[in-house]
């Protein structure tokens, strides 16, 4: 279960509510606050004095709308200061609608249209093995509904052909996707040779275990299954 005692977790939802004016898209920042912080707080090496060395964790959001939840993680892990917060969806904040890499420290890639993550992770991951850079993992966040766009599915299939073991693919499945897939969307990375773990995306403990437990020669997929809140 979700163990919101957690330091620093429990501010996440004050520090989201420091942004307004996208409501929208508040649903998308629930949906993957859970994991988020799974992934900065406990899994990916990646800090405010580290994000630009060569052997850094790499983490993509191409989950990318509606990114409040992102910052508050940001935030809390200190990337970002709290006055920053409430300037968001502000025409001159650089907290824009969509994290911009060129202007907020930690941030990856700039995301706008869904479904670039998983190939630009792809890529990533190519080029650190090119490099002799074994070590940093590349984890990408995707959402369901992406995984309609075709160029998710090149990436699947190379990833796994390629022994991408340093890979990660994160869908949080909010059942929002349009068409869906046979036997499920970890169904979809198991029949291409990846490893697939199907988790809750509210229970810490679950999602630590699906993103740490070894899988050898094989990229990872983790589903994180997110009921709304409320």
């Amino acid at each position: 279960m979700t163990t919101a005692t957690e330091p620093g977790y429990a501010e996440l939802p004050r520090l989201i509510s420091l942004m307004t004016g996208d409501d929208k898209h508040r649903a998308a920042a629930e949906s993957t606050v859970d994991v988020l912080w799974v992934l900065y707080d406990r899994v990916l090496d990646i800090t405010p004095g580290n994000f630009r060395a060569p052997d850094r964790d790499r983490f993509l959001l191409s989950k990318g709308h509606g990114p409040m939840a992102y910052y508050a993680v940001l935030t809390a892990k200190g990337f970002l200061a709290e006055e920053e917060l409430p300037t968001w969806s502000n025409a001159l904040s650089r907290l824009g609608h969509h994290p911009d890499r060129r202007r907020i420290p930690g941030v990856e890639i700039s995301s706008g249209s869904l479904g670039h993550g998983l190939p630009i992770a792809l890529g990533t991951a190519l080029g650190l093995r090119a490099k002799g850079l074994t070590r940093p993992r590349v984890v990408t966040l995707v959402g369901d509904a992406e995984l309609d766009e075709g160029s998710n599915h090149e990436a699947i299939v190379v990833a796994a052909r390629s022994g991408l073991e340093n890979l990660t693919t994160v869908v949080i499945d909010n059942q929002s996707s349009t068409h869906g897939w046979p036997g499920g969307i970890a169904r979809r990375f198991e029949v291409e040779g990846w490893e697939t773990r199907t988790v809750s995306g509210r229970d810490h403990a679950s999602l630590y275990e699906a993103f740490t437990a070894a899988h050898p020669g094989r990229p990872l997929a983790v589903v994180a299954v997110v009921e709304p809140k409320g």
